[in-house]
Formats: C-alpha cells, sequence, structure tokens
C-alpha cells in the first residue's frame, strides 16, 4: 500500500507535467525531436537555484582575501569637515583606509561622468560613500567602519518633486516631443481655453526598491603588468505621481578585486555589464581595459539595480586592492541606502475631447508633462525620463500630442535603470487619464480605450509606425478568457450586498517598445567554440540574471548547429571572450546576442559543410573531427545589430527609434476591507504576445513574475524617507515586496498565438520588461473597490489617488462616518511629518 501511495503522487505529479508540457510545447510537427526552440526547456540552472549549489560571486573562494567596508555620509546635504578614522585603524584585524585621497584627480564614474566615488567636500545624499575600510573579514570591516568618526555641516535637503521645482532643481535640459513636427516644420500652438470639453490633472507615482536576492558583490583579483580580473555582480548600460520602487534584488552589491602582476586585475562582480564596469575601472584606475577582466558566473537578480550602480562599488574595491584581493560584499542595510531606486515621478495633463455621436470620447489634443525625481546625479535618468515620454501614449492614439520631461535634482541616491526603464510609469499617467475622464464624464473607460486604440500602421507621438499591431487581438482574448463581461456583473452584485468588503474588477493594456535608446548599444557579440569531441561552448555577452538567457542561447546554438542541447555549454560571462559588451538590459538580452551566437553558428556551419557534403551519414562528432584534422578552424566569432533611429529630444522631432513593440493585457479582480484598507487579489488573467516564443515555461515564469513586481509597485511597495533625508526603508522589515500569499488565487496566463516577429532571434519578442506594467491593473481593481465604497456614502466623480495603493492611502480614500471622526491631517507648514511623500 505505502509503495502505491508514492507511486500514486509521483503519477500525478506526472499527469500534471504532462498537462501542462501539452499545453505549453506547440512546435510545428516536422520540427525535429532534438531542435529545443519554441519547447519548455528547464532552465539550464534551475536544479542548482533549488539545491542551493549555484555559484555566486560571494562563493568564490580567493586566497588571502583582505575584505572592504563603506564609511557612508549620516546626513543627506551638507559638506564634509573631518574624518577621524583613529581608532578604526587602531582595531586589531584593520590594514588600511581609503578614500578621496586614493582617487585619481577628476575621475568620476556613471553614464555621464558625474558621480564622485567618495565625498570630497559636498554631501549630496544620505549614505553617499565618504571612505571605506579594508580589514582581514568582513565583521572586522564593519565594525571599524562604524567606529570612523565623520563631523558635517548640514544644509536642509531638497527631497521631493515639489521641493526641486520650488528651488528650481534641474538636471540638463527640458526634454519635448512634438507631434506635430512629423509633418511640419514648426510646432503646433493650441489655445485650450476655446475648449469645451477639455480634463486636466495631476497624478504621482512612488518609487520602488529592487530588493535583488544577491546584494551588491565584487571580487577584484590584481595580476602582474596592471592588468585587472573582475568578477561584479552587475547589470549594464519618469500631476499624478508615481513614487520610487526599490530593486531588492536576492543578491545585494558583491565584489572581489584580485591584483596579479603588472597591474592586471581580476574582477569577480555581480552586475549587469561586464564591458561598462571594466571601462569605468580602466577610466579611474588609469589602466588601460586590455589589463582588466570582469567575470560574472551568474547574479542574484538585477533588474536595473546592478548596471550603472555597479561601478558604486566595483571602482572602490578596485582603488583598495592594488597589493592584495579585496572582496566587498554589501549587506542589504547599506545597499538599500547606497544604491538608487526606481524613479518617482508626478505627472501634469491635459486631454481635449471629441464629443460627436459617432466618436465621443476619442482624443484630440495630449499635453503632459513629466517630472522624475532623479537624485543629485544624473546615472541613467536622461533615458529614464525619454521613456516615460515614449509610452505616455501606451496603446492609444493621440492625432496631436505635446509631451515634455524635467529631471528633478534632490538630495537622494541617484535613482537608476528598474525593470521598464520608465515606461510603466509613463503608462500609468495615460490610464490614470482615461480614468479620470470616464468619471468626469461619466463614461465607460473600457469604451474609451476601444475607441481609441492604435490601429495597424498608426504612428506614435514619436514617429514609430506599429506594424504588425496585436493591441486589438490581446485585449479582445484576455476579455474573452477572463469572461470579464459576466464577472462585472458578478461583481456590482457582491458590492450591493455588502457594505464593508467591496470587489473591483478591472482590464488594462500595454505596449513597450523594445531597444536601447542609444545606437552604440544596439549591438551584441558572441564566441561560438567547436571542441574536437564535438562538444560546443557558447560565450556571449549577455549575463544570466535568473532570466534564462543563458538557457534560450543554448537553445539557440543547438538549433543553429543541428545538434542536441546537451551537447552546448556556457561557462559565464567575462570581458575577455566578448569585448564591449552592451549590459543586458532593455529586454534586448534575447534579441542581441541570441542574433550573434547566430551568426557565429553559421560561419562554422559553413565550415563545416564540405565535410557534411563528403559523409552525408556520418555523425556530428565525425564531421568535426574529420574538420580538425584538416586544419579547419572550429571557433568562430559573431556580431550582430538591432534597429536605431535617433529622436531629438531638444527639439521634439521624433523618429522611429525602435525596432517592435510587444503588446499585452491583464485582467485583475480583487476584495478591499474599507474599514482596514486591506486587499486580497482574487485572479489575474493575462495575456501576451511574446512572438513565436523561444521557450514557452521561462516566458509564462518571466510574465508572471513581472506582474508580481508591478503589482509590488502599484500597490504595496513605499520607499519612506524622513524630512532630513535618512532613509528609513532600509530591509524587508520595513519595506513590503510581494510574497507568496499576495499572489493571486487564480493565475492564468496565454501566449497569443501567430504573431511571429520578424525582427527577433527565431520570430520570438522580448519578454523580461513588458508585462510589469500589467501590474496596474490590480491598482485600478481596488480603485475600482474604493469608488463602490465612496459612492455608497454619497461620494461620485472623479477622486485623485496616487500609487503604491497601501492599505492607509485605500483606507483614507474610503470616505465615511468613521473618517469623519478622525481629525483631517494639519495644514502643510503647521506641522513636522515623519516621513516625505516622494
Amino acid at each position: 500500500m505505502a509503495r502505491y501511495r508514492q507511486a500514486l503522487a509521483l503519477s500525478f505529479f506526472l499527469k500534471f507535467f504532462l498537462e501542462v508540457s501539452k499545453k505549453l510545447n506547440e512546435v510545428p510537427v516536422e520540427q525535429p525531436y532534438h531542435d529545443p526552440v519554441g519547447r519548455p526547456v528547464p532552465h539550464a540552472s534551475a536544479q542548482k537555484h533549488a539545491t542551493g549549489e549555484a555559484i555566486y560571486c560571494n562563493d568564490i573562494q580567493v586566497a588571502n582575501c583582505l575584505h572592504m567596508a563603506f564609511v557612508m555620509s549620516p546626513i543627506a546635504s551638507g559638506r564634509l569637515q573631518s574624518v577621524d578614522t583613529s581608532a578604526a585603524l587602531a582595531m586589531s584585524g584593520v590594514v588600511t583606509y581609503i578614500d578621496a585621497r586614493d582617487v585619481v584627480k577628476g575621475a568620476k564614474i556613471g553614464f555621464s561622468s558625474d558621480t564622485p566615488i567618495f565625498v570630497e567636500d559636498e554631501i549630496s545624499y544620505h549614505g553617499q560613500p565618504i571612505g571605506a575600510v579594508v580589514a582581514v573579514d568582513h565583521d572586522t570591516a564593519r565594525r571599524a567602519a562604524n567606529a570612523v568618526k565623520v563631523k558635517c555641516t548640514k544644509n536642509e535637503p531638497i527631497l521631493t518633486i515639489e521641493d526641486a521645482i520650488e528651488a528650481n532643481s534641474y538636471l540638463g535640459e527640458l526634454m519635448s516631443i512634438h507631434s506635430s513636427l512629423l509633418d511640419n516644420d514648426a510646432v503646433t500652438k493650441h489655445d485650450w481655453s476655446k475648449y469645451k470639453h477639455v480634463v486636466e490633472g495631476e497624478i504621482k507615482i512612488g518609487g520602488q526598491e529592487h530588493f535583488y536576492l544577491e546584494t551588491q558583490q565584487c571580487v577584484v583579483v590584481p595580476h602582474e603588468d596592471d592588468e585587472l580580473e573582475v568578477h561584479v555582480s552587475t547589470q549594464g548600460a519618469s500631476s499624478l505621481q508615481i513614487g520610487g520602487q526599490e530593486h531588492f534584488y536576492l543578491e545585494t552589491q558583491q565584489c572581489v578585486v584580485v591584483p596579479h602582476e603588472d597591474d592586471e586585475l581580476e574582477v569577480h562582480v555581480s552586475t549587469q555589464g561586464a564591458s561598462s564596469l571594466q571601462m569605468e575601472l580602466a577610466k579611474c584606475l588609469k589602466i588601460p581595459a586590455h589589463k582588466i577582466v570582469v567575470k560574472v558566473k551568474r547574479i542574484g537578480g538585477g533588474f536595473g539595480g546592478k548596471e550603472n550602480t555597479a561601478a558604486l562599488f566595483g571602482v572602490p574595491t578596485a582603488i583598495a586592492a592594488r597589493k592584495q584581493p579585496v572582496r566587498l560584499t554589501m549587506e542589504r542595510f547599506d545597499d538599500m541606502a547606497m544604491s538608487g531606486t526606481r524613479h518617482p515621478f508626478r505627472f501634469n495633463y491635459k486631454v481635449n475631447l471629441s464629443v460627436a455621436l459617432d466618436s465621443s470620447g476619442k482624443f484630440l489634443d495630449y499635453d503632459v508633462v513629466a517630472y522624475s525625481n532623479c537624485g543629485y546625479s544624473f546615472d541613467l535618468s536622461v533615458g529614464i525620463t525619454q521613456r516615460a515620454m515614449l509610452h505616455l501614449d501606451n496603446v492609444y492614439k493621440f492625432p496631436n500630442a505635446d509631451i515634455y520631461g524635467r529631471l528633478c535634482r534632490t538630495n537622494l541616491a541617484s535613482n537608476t535603470a528598474f525593470r521598464g526603464f520608465g515606461g510603466p510609469q509613463g503608462m500609468f499617467c495615460t490610464e490614470t487619464l482615461i480614468k479620470h475622464i470616464a468619471e468626469e464624464m461619466d463614461m465607460d473607460p473600457d469604451k474609451i480605450r476601444e475607441i481609441n486604440f492604435y490601429k495597424e500602421n498608426e504612428c506614435t507621438p514619436f514617429g514609430m509606425p506599429l506594424r504588425r499591431n496585436n493591441i486589438a487581438r490581446t485585449w479582445y482574448e484576455c476579455k474573452e478568457c477572463s469572461d470579464y463581461e459576466r464577472r462585472k456583473t458578478q461583481v456590482v452584485e457582491y458590492n450591493r450586498d455588502n457594505k464593508y468588503r467591496k470587489r473591483g474588477i478591472y482590464m488594462t493594456p500595454t505596449r513597450f517598445a523594445i531597444g536601447y535608446q542609444v545606437k552604440h548599444l544596439c549591438q551584441g557579440g558572441a564566441l561560438v567554440m567547436i571542441y574536437s569531441d564535438g562538444s560546443v561552448l557558447v560565450s556571449h555577452g549577455g549575463m544570466e540574471m535568473g532570466q534564462g538567457l543563458h538557457t534560450k542561447m543554448l537553445q539557440v546554438a543547438a538549433r543553429c548547429l543541428d545538434i542536441p542541447i546537451e551537447k552546448v555549454h556556457i561557462f559565464d560571462t567575462s570581458s575577455d571572450k566578448v569585448p564591449n559588451a552592451s549590459p543586458t538590459s532593455a529586454s534586448s538580452g534575447s534579441d542581441i546576442n541570441g542574433l550573434a551566437v547566430q551568426d557565429a553558428c553559421r560561419q562554422l556551419l559553413q565550415r563545416l559543410d564540405p565535410f557534411r557534403k563528403a559523409n552525408p551519414r556520418g555523425t556530428w562528432e565525425e564531421w568535426v573531427e574529420q574538420a580538425y584534422m584538416e586544419r579547419v578552424p572550429l571557433s568562430a566569432t559573431g556580431f550582430a545589430t538591432i534597429h536605431f533611429e535617433p529622436i531629438d529630444f531638444r527639439s521634439g522631432k521624433g523618429a522611429a527609434m525602435f525596432g517592435y513593440c510587444v503588446y499585452g493585457a491583464a485582467c485583475c479582480e480583487v476584495e478591499v476591507d474599507c474599514l482596514t484598507g486591506d486587499h486580497y487579489l482574487l485572479r489575474t488573467d493575462i495575456v501576451m504576445d511574446v512572438g513565436d516564443s523561444l521557450n514557452p515555461a521561462i516566458d509564462i515564469g518571466q510574465i508572471e513574475g513581472a506582474f508580481l513586481q508591478g503589482y509590488g509597485l502599484f500597490t504595496m511597495e513605499e520607499i519612506k524617507i524622513r524630512p532630513d533625508g535618512v532613509r528609513l526603508t532600509r530591509g524587508p522589515s520595513t519595506y513590503k515586496i510581494p510574497a507568496a500569499d499576495d499572489a493571486p488565487r487564480h493565475m492564468n496566463v496565454r501566449l497569443l498565438k501567430g504573431s511571429s516577429n520578424p525582427l527577433g532571434i527565431f520570430s520570438s519578442k522580448a519578454v523580461g520588461e513588458p508585462p510589469l506594467f500589467l501590474g496596474s491593473c490590480a491598482f485600478f481593481a481596488i480603485r475600482e473597490a474604493v469608488r463602490s465604497y465612496r459612492m455608497d456614502h454619497g461620494l461620485v466623480g472623479y477622486f485623485r489617488f496616487d500609487a503604491p495603493a497601501t492599505p492607509e492611502r485605500i483606507r483614507l480614500a474610503c470616505e465615511d462616518e468613521v473618517l469623519g471622526k478622525v481629525p483631517p491631517t494639519p495644514q502643510k507648514g503647521t506641522f513636522s511629518p515623519w516621513t516625505v511623500n516622494l
């Protein structure tokens, strides 16, 4: 009996696997069994992730390695007066202290080279690195860093977008996009006072912490001749108000630097861009890039937080490691203080509508200003704000649009890339605008959407014609598979029968443009090597961050070479294998690296073709061995580029910057406890256009993960800053990300069929960032539930509801007799709040 029960449990699991596999594994009948493309191949490292055997930066063992810890600023704005290191240096096990005096004069980091490595005089944010202590172990380094006495004078910090506007504190110039410039030489001016049906408003969305599993890490190994080998965890290279978002990667920032002879450096680091960090090290250390090797096995999550930010951790570690290996492992508490988050945004919007009977609700003119909270330096804020501007139309046709963007300089850590790169914030503004129109003019928001959807080949405000437009297909398929119309009726009935618990159901579409926003990053490289035993080693410029990029590249190589995937292996990503590699970002990892792997494989197949023809019944191993014996080179470098056209954000004249777009739609149903502000996500249905999926299992996992990260951004993740600029949310005890019990009770994901993409590798589309905005669907469903409660209490019409929809915001929006008994919030300026609203 016991044996039967055990077999039955395994058999049920097998039945489940076969059922799921049948749904996912829809490949052409004629496709060879060993061709893995389009099949749900398991993630190459899945088993190691589950067992804990996967090697990360902090697992790399280096002999005689010292450890480093930062001394960080205790204030957000002011000037550094003095630093007393005597107590720290007197501690047993402490080796040295480094600061700005150890930096090459004038050396700065960042995309715009405007970020100091250490504080020299001016302090710009709480947690800014003042110096670093090097010691024999991690704990000693941290204790010594805490023993360093820092004296500074304090200034009043600029923290919010409103503070920056009032102080005229900006980075760079005003940016703009004018759709009228696509057909004319001058911007069309509008007299808004003449329009009868204008909706105008403001909305905000906060930031978001990356919260990667592996914090920032780096190992730098110095070699001879000024050479550096770097192993790093990083990732190369927004009135509505939405706050920031912490990355919250599982692996924090880490780095190990090992010096070798002649100034060679070996750097192991948790980064998304090995080449980007390599060039930052070369610039700041005055060492040629060919003496620096940056290596990445895998990183424990990045989400953009290990792209440009990696240099903030890798460069100081390399400065310390000129004679002996040095390891930097950031504690989560310090990682979250020292590095930036997703950009908070404020949007001021205005739209003119048609009210003609045949086109009621059709957009005419659109004017919007996007303000992004950038922190104290540029980082990637220009590109992030630009992408927010490029996605302010979402899936809707605005015949005339004038879009502006401003970068607000504040006393926060420089906010940086985060999955979506400004796009989700921009789309959130437009979806809020639709709700504003619907509630102010008593219209159905779904009807407003459907009458304004882009049609095939219609052009965006920035000049991109939408070819192979699947907006309507994803929308109506999601509407059908979610049983949206029937469930809407059920929600109305539920709300009629329940006084204090309300439900909301909502649908949200998305359009996300794929590609980098600068020309030189739109390229990828690969090195494919065939060994004489027939095994194949692939190196490419992309980073494995848990998203399955290596797995997809194994599939691409296996198909191109027409061999089983078991014969192909990827060791790591290293700057001495693929030079000048673009960072793994912009959802372009599969596109640029896959096309480069394909290019290298084609070259190798051409060299093997004579041996195939001479021995058509031979095996792969026989052809390879024969080629080797005939001295045919069995390694090849591949290279690929993707579409790019520049937009002039100074004049506002657009261009078709991106090659293609990814489309999707989601339906969410929630239940809200209107007395506490708590909510429950009952069901989510998603339809996503990913072209011809390279790996449907991985793609569906990415869609589910992106949705939940977006759900966190729009409903629970809130960064808290004191009025003096000190950050309060510095770990999972104070910063809440979605947990297992926050996931939808029922979640259904469907991949759109028949949407081949000729611009992607094997007709696929990118999947990393596009689904994230669909998490806002839960936010708007919550808003619908709150609206129902408000209507029960006689409150009708539009109400402002900023993101995230925390229990506090939900409860305060549910105005009732209970809330009426609570004293209102005092007027601004009459009291000192414990936090500021980013």
